[in-house]
């Protein structure tokens, strides 16, 4: 896990707090888009608006943000694909390690992975901005997610099969698997296989809505989400590399590819 770690390291200690908005934001996007394109991956960047708010210990500005958009080839109408993302953001004043340094990390690592591998479908992964709050409920959450979502064509909706949100992956030695259902879903049962077959031990974490799968499945769509373990560190200055763990990272992208492949 040598490049997720060392995505964490990078954008915690180098970069640092990179709410969606700012500076520091499109510098981590930047460099998260020359990893993905170093591992052969085309990326679209899909910009899109974010208001102001208070986002969790400080006041933050308006302003655009964007997603990266990771394909490899080109996905034909109608064809079934899947979804992986992680929010690349953060909150004010927070380094953001475990949250979500650790999500993007595994998805360059995925990137990596899939570089020479073929999956069973075609695989989009996107670096979400602008997930944390900037204010109460729905309406001020997952601003990256939610214009990915409105952005999917009707054939794209239709053929999605599947969407996996990493957030919050480097904490802990067993992996959340999250579903804002009251019980297990036909994605949360895949992705479970998929960690047995992968010697990963789950729990299922019902009534989970607080991700980008979030975006996906309020709009009728299949999504899920990996990780979400509590942690002291939490949307604080504390959220450092040490706070995370190199075999939990490990761990879910074993899931994911597992998943994938």
């Amino acid at each position: 896990m040598r490049t997720a770690m060392d995505a964490v390291r990078h954008l915690a200690l180098e970069i640092g707090p990179r709410p969606g908005t700012t500076k520091a934001y499109f510098e981590a996007a930047a460099w998260v888009e020359r990893q993905l394109t170093g591992s052969g991956w085309s990326v679209e960047r899909q910009r899109f608006p974010t208001p102001a708010g208070y986002s969790w210990n400080a006041p933050v500005e308006a302003g655009p943000s964007v997603n990266l958009i990771a394909t490899q080839g080109e996905l034909q109408p109608g064809e079934p694909w899947l979804a992986v993302g992680a929010h690349l953001d953060t909150v004010p004043l927070a380094p953001g390690a475990e949250d979500n340094a650790s999500g993007i990390g595994v998805l360059l690592a995925v990137a990596e992975a899939l570089q020479d591998t073929r999956s069973r479908l075609p695989v989009v992964l996107v670096a979400f901005g602008s997930e944390e709050p900037r204010g109460e409920g729905d309406a001020h959450h997952h601003y990256g997610s939610r214009a990915y979502v409105a952005s999917l064509t009707p054939q794209q909706r239709q053929s999605l099969r599947g969407m996996v949100s990493m957030d919050r992956v480097g904490v802990g030695d067993v992996l959340p698997v999250g579903t804002p259902a009251d019980g297990p879903t036909a994605l949360t049962d895949a992705l479970v296989e998929a960690a047995r077959s992968a010697g990963v031990e789950t729990v299922l974490d019902t009534g989970q809505d607080s991700s980008d799968h979030w975006s996906f499945v309020r709009d009728g769509l299949p999504g899920a989400r990996l990780g979400g373990t509590s942690y002291g560190a939490y949307h604080s200055a504390a959220d450092l590399p040490a706070v995370v763990n190199r075999a939990q990272l490990e761990r879910t992208a074993r899931t994911v590819l597992a998943w994938l492949r």
